[in-house]
């Protein structure tokens, strides 16, 4: 992640491969997102560079949009216990206090991962800016409860809210 926002004359003027190397990670493990992006540059702000990565997202045939659900980590899951999320992810679990559950609320979260992964094929997915982990628990709780297609649109729609979140952060107002 950038430590110095990024101009958005800058993103716009960056070579495919730069704009892929600088943004390839807003998408977890899914720099395609990134490349089907750029072009549609040049963006006016950062608003229209995040609809841009969000454009590529819905315009992916459904086995791409389940392999980049499918790329993200379970919240507070074995990725997270081991270090080794991606900088934003372990900014993000931390900043819902998710690297701080007590042991009751993380074997709550480990059970949910499981049922979660078991009905539907695909880590839960929420995007847990501002959020605590009252909040996520009682999103994990309820959208457990959805059928298949209800459910992987609504992860779908989380990773945009994730991305979103992360061109907002690397990029200058």
């Amino acid at each position: 992640m950038a430590e110095t926002p990024i101009p958005i004359d800058a993103a716009n003027l960056m070579t495919r491969e730069a704009f892929v190397a600088a943004f390839g990670d807003v998408a977890e493990h899914s720099p395609w997102v990134a490349e089907r992006a750029a072009t549609a540059r040049p963006f006016a702000d950062r608003r229209t560079m995040a609809e841009a990565f969000l454009d590529a997202i819905f315009d992916a045939d459904p086995p791409t949009q389940l392999a980049l659900v499918r790329a993200h980590p379970d919240l507070a899951g074995r990725v997270a216990i081991a270090g080794e999320l991606l900088p934003a992810s372990r900014k993000e679990q931390a900043g819902a206090g998710l690297d701080k559950l007590t042991a009751a609320e993380f074997a709550r979260f480990t059970a949910l991962n499981e049922a979660y992964r078991a009905k539907f094929g695909f880590p839960f997915i929420f995007a847990v800016k501002g959020a605590d982990k009252h909040k996520i628990l009682k999103a994990f709780e309820a959208r457990i409860e959805n059928d298949p297609e209800a459910e992987l649109a609504a992860a779908i729609r989380q990773v945009g809210n994730i991305i979103t979140f992360r061109i907002e952060d690397r990029m200058a107002p």
